[in-house]
C-alpha cells in the first residue's frame, strides 16, 4: 500500500505518517497539488492520496484525469468541520478524515483501498495443491496465468507469489484491465510522452516502468482489446515498451502475472484473444477451484471474516452457530470468497448474541442465503426471457434478456456476463446505453463496482 500525503495536514503529517506506516503503508509527502501530479506522472506511484482539505482537491483530480492518472483521494482537515468535509466530498474526495487522526479510522481507510494484507487462507486439500505449485515456481521469472471464477482470490494468490519471489522487495503493481476504459488503458500501462494527446503536458510513466524490478499483475487480461494485446506481446517478448507518442523503446525488467475468469482457449478460437499472447502468459497455470469445491476453506474463511468484522465494528467476539454453518455449507456461493466476505460482514451486523444465528446469513436483498440457488435461477430466467421472440426486434429481445438475467443475479454484473456469454465490459456498455435511454437498470450488490 503506497500513500502520498499532499499538503501540511494542519501540522499532523508526522502523526498520520506514523499511523499509516504502522499499518504497513509506504508513505511519501509533497507540499502542493502540482507536486502531487508531477510525482505520479514521474512514476512515484500511489494507491491513495491523503490531501489537505484546504487545498484545491477538484483541481488535483482534474489535473490527474487530464493525464490519464486515476488515484483515489481522501481529504483530511483539523477537527470535525461539516462544511469543509462536504466541500471535499463534492470535489471528488472519497472520504474525509478529521485530524488529529484516529488510528482505527486511517486503518479502515487503508483497508478499504488496498487488499495488500489479505491473508491467503488454505485449509482444503485442493487449495493446498495450488499453493504448493505456487511455492515451487515463485522464485522463477516465468509468467503465470491465474484462473478461476470471479471472487475466488486470484489477486490474493498473485500477491502471495510476489512475496515468495526474489522480487519481493520491489514493487507489486496491479492493473485491472476491465476497470479502465480502453482509450486510457494503453497510457496507464505504457505511459505517454508530452503532447501525445490533448492534456498530455508532460511525460507520464506507466505501470510497466513503475513496476520495474518487481511484478506487474494484469487483472482480467481477457478484457484487453486485440490492438493492445499486440503491444503487450512485444513488451513480453523483447522486454521493452513504447510510451504513447514515443519513438524510443524503453527497457523494463519485470515479471508479469495475469488473471482471468473466462475461458481463454474459447476466446482464442473466437478470435477475441491472441493465441501467441496466451502461450507467452500461460507458462504456468494456477487454477483456483471455486469455493463450493473447497469445503474446508469455506469453514476457515467464514470464521476468519466473522472475527475480522466483529473486531472492526467494535463487537464482542462472534462465532457461527451450528445451524448457521450448515446454511453456509448449503449455499453454492457463486460469488465465491467475495460473496462470502460480504455475507459474513452482514451477519456480524445483524447478530446480537455471541453466536451468529442462521437467520443472520442473508443475501443483499434480505433473502436467506441458501434458500435458493441464484445462479440456477438466473440461468432459468435467461431461458424464459429468450422465448416469445416472434414479432420483436433483436435489440429489444437482447435488452430484456440482459435485464432479466441481471435482476435474477441480484445485480451482480460478473455473474450475469458469465451466464450471458459476454464480457463484463460489453455488459457494462450495454447497461450504460439502457440507462441513458431512461431504462431502469438493477444496481450492483454491495461491494461490487458498477
Amino acid at each position: 500500500m503506497r500513500l502520498l500525503i499532499v499538503g501540511a495536514l494542519g501540522g499532523q503529517i508526522s502523526a498520520a505518517t506514523r499511523i499509516a506506516m504502522d499499518h504497513g503503508a509506504k508513505v511519501a509527502h509533497v507540499d502542493t497539488i502540482e507536486q502531487a501530479t508531477a510525482a505520479l506522472r514521474a512514476g512515484r506511484g500511489a494507491d491513495l492520496l491523503m490531501v489537505d482539505a484546504r487545498l484545491d482537491i477538484a483541481a488535483l483530480i482534474a489535473a490527474n484525469e487530464a493525464e490519464h492518472i486515476v488515484v483515489p483521494v481522501v481529504a483530511a482537515g483539523v477537527g470535525i468541520d461539516p462544511s469543509l468535509a462536504a466541500k471535499a466530498i463534492r470535489a471528488g474526495a472519497k472520504e474525509y478524515i478529521s485530524l488529529p487522526p484516529e488510528p482505527e479510522l486511517i486503518a479502515a481507510v487503508l483497508a478499504a483501498i488496498s487488499d495488500d494484507e489479505r491473508p491467503l487462507i488454505a485449509e482444503d486439500a485442493s487449495m493446498k495443491q495450488v499453493i504448493a505449485l505456487a511455492d515451487q515456481i515463485a522464485a522463477s521469472d516465468a509468467s503465470i496465468m491465474i484462473t478461476g471464477e470471479s471472487g475466488v482470490g486470484k489477486e490474493v494468490l498473485a500477491r502471495y507469489v510476489h512475496k515468495k519471489s526474489k522480487r519481493k522487495d520491489k514493487p507489486f503493481i496491479a492493473v485491472n484491465c476491465a476497470a479502465i476504459p480502453e482509450h486510457l488503458l494503453e497510457s496507464e500501462l505504457f505511459g505517454h510522452e508530452k503532447g501525445a494527446f490533448t492534456g498530455a503536458i508532460a511525460r507520464r510513466i506507466g505501470k510497466f516502468e513503475e513496476a520495474d524490478g518487481g511484478t506487474l499483475l494484469l487483472d482480467e487480461i481477457s478484457e484487453m482489446d486485440l490492438r493492445l494485446q499486440s503491444k503487450l506481446l512485444r513488451a513480453l517478448q523483447e522486454r521493452v515498451i513504447d510510451r504513447v507518442g514515443g519513438g524510443k523503446p524503453v527497457p523494463v525488467n519485470i515479471r508479469v502475472l495475469a488473471t482471468s475468469n473466462r475461458d481463454l482457449g474459447g476466446l482464442v478460437r473466437a478470435g477475441e484473444f491472441r493465441e501467441d499472447l496466451l502461450y507467452r502468459l500461460n507458462v504456468v497455470n494456477l487454477r483456483i477451484p471455486p469455493l463450493r469445491e473447497r469445503k474446508d476453506d469455506l469453514a476457515a474463511l467464514a470464521k476468519f471474516f466473522i472475527e475480522k468484522y466483529a473486531r472492526s465494528n467494535g463487537r464482542s467476539a462472534r462465532s457461527l452457530s451450528q445451524p448457521a454453518m450448515t446454511q453456509v455449507f448449503a449455499h453454492a456461493w457463486p460469488g465465491n470468497v467475495r460473496e462470502l466476505e460480504n455475507a459474513m460482514h452482514r451477519a456480524v451486523l445483524l447478530s446480537n448474541g455471541e453466536e451468529v444465528a442462521a437467520e443472520a446469513i442473508r443475501a443483499p436483498d434480505g433473502a436467506p442465503v441458501g434458500a435458493r440457488n441464484d445462479l440456477g435461477a438466473a440461468i432459468e430466467a435467461g431461458q424464459v426471457a429468450a422465448r416469445a421472440l416472434v414479432g420483436r426486434t433483436v435489440a429489444h429481445v437482447e435488452q430484456d434478456l440482459i435485464l432479466e438475467t441481471l435482476t435474477n443475479c441480484l445485480g451482480n454484473r460478473t455473474h450475469a456476463a458469465h451466464i450471458l456469454g459476454i464480457s463484463i465490459r460489453t455488459l457494462r456498455n450495454k447497461l450504460k446505453l439502457y440507462s441513458d435511454d431512461g431504462v431502469r437498470v438493477p444496481p450492483p450488490p454491495t461491494g461490487q463496482a458498477a
